[in-house]
């Protein structure tokens, strides 16, 4: 941690914080590959029926994890699942208050909060709408009640799609979501394939990474890399020493491409082929900034980002996407913003071609021929990560921009790397259309 999240972890920095009410960033707790699940026992409950516990209690035993169903005098938990899917109006909302409520004072640091729900939209009465809607709203408050590096985030899973539940709790009661808090993940139907080893769900799977030089992509192609797929590590020629140390690091290939250029994906496919066989995963990640008051913004400055972060990908997309193309059953993810979904002063070309990936999202998601073939495309939007890019932002400026959140800090490249691992997994194949927000509930945005 750094700046203020440093200070206020001294010994006089404690004291200062607790005299001024100051919020005092934890260390948060993130994955590492021979780490259990949870660091103690789950507190399992919720409504009528609870048609999705026997999973988590499965999910669980797998893992060597104890579920309990109530809390013992000074039991610490490590997190708290309420299954709520069987709800029919909103005074059966009392259920989750009555388990949550009283667990949070036993939460550990560090401890989650996993909300299980069905999508209001499938709901059979204006009721059952009702109470499944509020479920959401609940979410995001427990969220920014949480102190100690605790989260809270709701899944809502359609009928009939509950088999493909399991990495989604995976991914949200382990460390791989430490900087995911306050979001609604929807897992709506898909042919989910547990892994052989749920420490590498990606063996087997090629993998392609653009902007991958440093930062952000970096992480990303060690996450994938760490967690079993071959890389295709991708950026333009002016990055290419930084782009071979990446990918001799997660020992994958190099590939210096201006992404930009109009056969773009035909290349990326030639390249997969030739040396990999095929290609998996895409993960479009290759990005500027331009920044600058929209009144100042002249065409070239508009135009080029919306050229790299935008346009880039769509006709990317013709290729890798079309029949010929990325293998069935193959995921997409795509790097969008909080900008681009709460915009930024400053940033008005930035925020366009980000919201614009968001679209995208969404308009694949209905695309049959990409369901036929088992494809899924989601998105993630990071808030404040430190990077090398943040880190040349103001000093007082950054820490206000680190502070912004439920868990008083900034997040770091490998949360928005694990987000992005969980979606390309096989077994992920009913999170299809999502876009998951990695910015520790930023208080700004929806």
């Amino acid at each position: 941690m750094a700046g203020y999240a440093s200070f206020v972890n001294t010994a006089v920095g404690k004291k200062l914080a607790a005299q001024l009410g100051l919020p005092r960033p934890v260390r948060l707790r993130r994955y590492a590959v021979d780490a259990p699940l949870v660091d103690g026992a789950v507190l399992v409950g919720g409504h009528g029926g609870t048609p999705l516990l026997d999973r988590v209690r499965a999910v669980l035993a797998d893992e060597a994890v104890t579920a309990v169903g109530e809390v013992a005098e000074g039991q610490r938990v490590s997190a708290v699942v309420a299954d709520l899917t069987a709800v029919e109006s909103p005074e059966d909302l009392e259920s989750l208050r009555a388990l949550v409520g009283p667990a949070l004072r036993s939460l550990a640091p560090s401890g989650r909060v996993v909300v299980l729900g069905r999508p209001p939209r499938e709901a059979a009465t204006p009721a059952q709408a009702a109470a499944r809607r509020a479920l959401e709203g609940v979410t995001r408050s427990i969220g920014k009640e949480l102190r100690a590096g605790a989260t809270a985030n709701l899944v809502l899973v359609s009928d009939g799609a509950d088999s493909g539940v399991d990495s989604t709790l995976r991914f949200l009661l382990s460390g791989r979501s430490a900087y995911v808090d306050a979001q609604v993940v929807e897992v709506t139907g898909g042919e989910a394939a547990a892994p052989a080893d749920w420490r590498r769900p990606l063996d087997g799977k090629v993998a392609v990474v653009t902007g991958a030089a440093r930062g952000i992509g970096a992480a990303i192609a060690d996450v994938l890399a760490r967690d079993g797929a071959t890389l295709v590590c991708v950026d333009v020629p002016a990055a290419g020493e930084a782009l071979a140390r990446t990918a001799n690091r997660v020992g994958g290939t190099a590939l210096q491409l201006d992404v930009t250029v109009p056969d773009a994906g035909e290349r990326i496919l030639e390249h997969a082929r030739a040396r990999h066989g095929g290609l998996d995963i895409v993960v479009h990640n290759a990005g500027i900034t331009r920044d600058r008051l929209l009144a100042n913004t002249d065409e070239q400055r508009w135009a080029s980002v919306v050229e790299v972060n935008l346009l880039s990908v769509l006709r990317m997309n013709e290729a890798l996407l079309a029949d010929g193309g990325l293998r069935d059953g193959g995921r997409v993810v795509v790097v969008s913003s909080m900008s681009g979904i709460a915009g930024n002063r400053g940033q008005s070309n930035y925020a366009a071609s980000k919201a614009g990936l968001i679209g995208l999202v969404q308009a694949l998601r209905d695309d049959q021929g990409l369901r036929r073939r088992r494809i899924t495309v989601n998105a993630v939007a990071p808030g404040f990560i430190e990077t090398e890019m943040t880190s040349r932002i103001p000093f007082a400026t950054r820490e206000v921009g680190r502070l912004m959140n439920s868990l008083s800090q900034g997040g770091l490249p490998v949360d928005v790397a694990e987000t992005i691992a969980w979606l390309a997994q096989d077994a992920s194949a009913g999170v299809n259309g999502n876009v998951v927000r990695v910015c520790g509930q930023s208080l700004l945005g929806a």
